[in-house]
């Protein structure tokens, strides 16, 4: 605990030395802020007890990380009539003493705020999608980590996301709270195939090939969220099974996700949905050549087939990532696509329970050597 006294003076001596040690009254309450990494912002509240005249306050940090140049006090009670006369560091180190003048003397409230390194704090995240698969429960955890030499009996902790918590934190101590939990959130399983990055025959490979599974939430208000942003952190996914029972889904990290936009949380792969692609066409077309009979530049003419079997007793989203490299330019497509820049475009497919879908797209690369 930082020692927090207050040094008195006679009016009649003109150069002032320490006399009398008082020790004060422990913090009425903090609040504590976590604005970077590793350091939090702390205003504490007391009450001190001021004679009339020139008061000097001693403020002690022995074995606490509290950065000097950060410490600022101020008056909560007769703002107008006290002053802060001086600011001196003594030679000894971690503290600094305050001279006030009281025009009156009798008790007052100050706000002492400061940067306190070595304490932060974690968020974690917990959803346990419903044995339905329609909604799911979202937990949001604060994890505090506190070595910073501090013990807080009174804290009150301002988290970035979820409700404020009036909690003690002690130093050497981490601490796990619940600051918000909601049910009935609505969700969309996404099916993801990416073309450049996997097998584009399964059968062809010795192992077994699934397609990447991921859980999207809307940070909106009509799926259940959209009160503040959500703060990065681990994010553990269960899923209740028919007999109420969860079973251990996966885990990824929430990136940070502002109101209205989309949260897209990877946990494992699924062999419930098989994508086969095969390339039908690739043949050049517009050759050019030069006087020697060398080819400068020539154009393809390429068709892509994609074969997509849905195994599952529901209705599916997959999303298809296709790379196109070059210049082209689509000639026809049998399913609508998005272009996600030059080279990249998205197809959307909802499949049907125990279906098959068949995409096919064809398309002219420009200009290649």
């Amino acid at each position: 605990m930082k020692k927090f006294f207050l040094f008195l003076f006679l009016p009649c001596i003109l150069i002032y030395s320490r006399t009398k040690l008082v020790a004060l009254p422990d913090r009425e309450i903090s609040y504590i802020r976590f604005d970077a990494p590793f350091t939090a912002f702390v205003e504490e509240e007391r009450i001190i007890t001021l004679q009339k005249g020139v008061n000097q306050v001693d403020f002690s940090w022995k074995g606490v990380n509290i950065d000097q140049d950060s410490i600022t006090l101020t008056f909560l009670t007769n703002k107008n009539k006290l002053k802060l006369l001086n600011l001196s560091y003594p030679p000894e180190g971690n503290s600094l003493i305050w001279e006030i003048f009281s025009p009156e003397g009798g008790e007052e409230k100050i706000r002492i705020s400061y940067l306190l390194s070595n304490i932060d704090c974690l968020y974690t995240y917990k959803i346990v999608v419903d044995k339905n698969e329609e909604s799911i429960n979202f937990s949001v955890f604060l994890i505090i980590r506190n070595f910073s030499g501090e013990d807080f009996e009174k804290g009150v902790i301002l988290p970035e996301f979820g409700r404020t918590i009036e909690t003690s934190t002690k130093n050497e101590e981490t601490k796990q709270i619940l600051i918000y939990q909601k049910d009935g959130i609505k969700f969309e399983k996404v099916f993801v195939f990416d073309s450049s990055k996997m097998i584009w025959d399964p059968e062809t490979s010795k192992e077994n090939v699934g397609i990447p599974v991921y859980i999207e939430i809307k940070n909106k208000k009509e799926n259940g969220l959209g009160e503040s942003p959500l703060i990065p952190g681990k994010t553990r996914i269960f899923q209740t099974d028919k007999t109420d029972s969860s079973i251990f889904l996966g885990e990824d990290n929430l990136k940070y996700v502002q109101v209205g936009e989309n949260a897209r949380l990877y946990f494992g792969d699924s062999r419930d949905i098989v994508v086969k692609k095969k390339k039908m066409k690739e043949t050049r077309i517009n050759v050019r050549r030069n006087n020697s009979g060398g080819i400068v530049l020539y154009d393809t003419d390429e068709i892509m087939r994609i074969e997509i079997e849905n195994f599952r007793d529901k209705n599916a989203k997959l999303e298809i990532l296709e790379y196109i490299p070059n210049e082209w330019d689509m000639e026809e497509s049998t399913h609508k696509y998005e272009k996600i820049d030059a080279n990249n475009i998205k197809f959307v497919i909802e499949l049907k329970p125990k279906s098959k879908e068949i995409v096919e797209f064809h398309y002219h690369r420009r200009n290649l050597k």
